[in-house]
């Protein structure tokens, strides 16, 4: 089980968008992710007429690696740590480690 899945919402807690929040995306294999809104590129498009695709410069989200976002916490307004627990039934959830709260719940 992955601490940060497709959906969640983290904050980028290293680099040039250190700060800015976002939804995952996608969760690509080697700990890397791609966020909405972080990471952006201007990537030069060549035009193909067989897609229907126009040229021009477009930006593009670029995987982050996952060391530098946090599981954004709604309830302390920050970002926080996972950690992982067994519930009575044998399933395997996630929990915020500062308030104990569960997010799969």
């Amino acid at each position: 089980m992955r601490r940060i899945k497709k959906g969640d919402q983290v904050i980028v807690i290293a680099g040039k968008d250190k700060g800015k929040k976002g939804l995952v995306l996608s969760v690509l294999s080697g700990d890397k992710l791609v966020v909405e809104g972080v990471n952006l590129v201007r990537k030069h498009q060549r035009p193909n007429p067989m897609r229907g695709v126009t040229g021009g410069i477009v930006e593009k989200a670029m995987p982050i690696h996952s060391s530098n976002v946090a599981l954004f916490n709604a309830a302390i307004n920050k970002g926080d740590r996972v950690g992982f627990r067994l519930l009575a039934d044998g399933r395997k959830v996630r929990f915020y480690r500062s308030t104990n709260e569960l997010i799969d719940a």
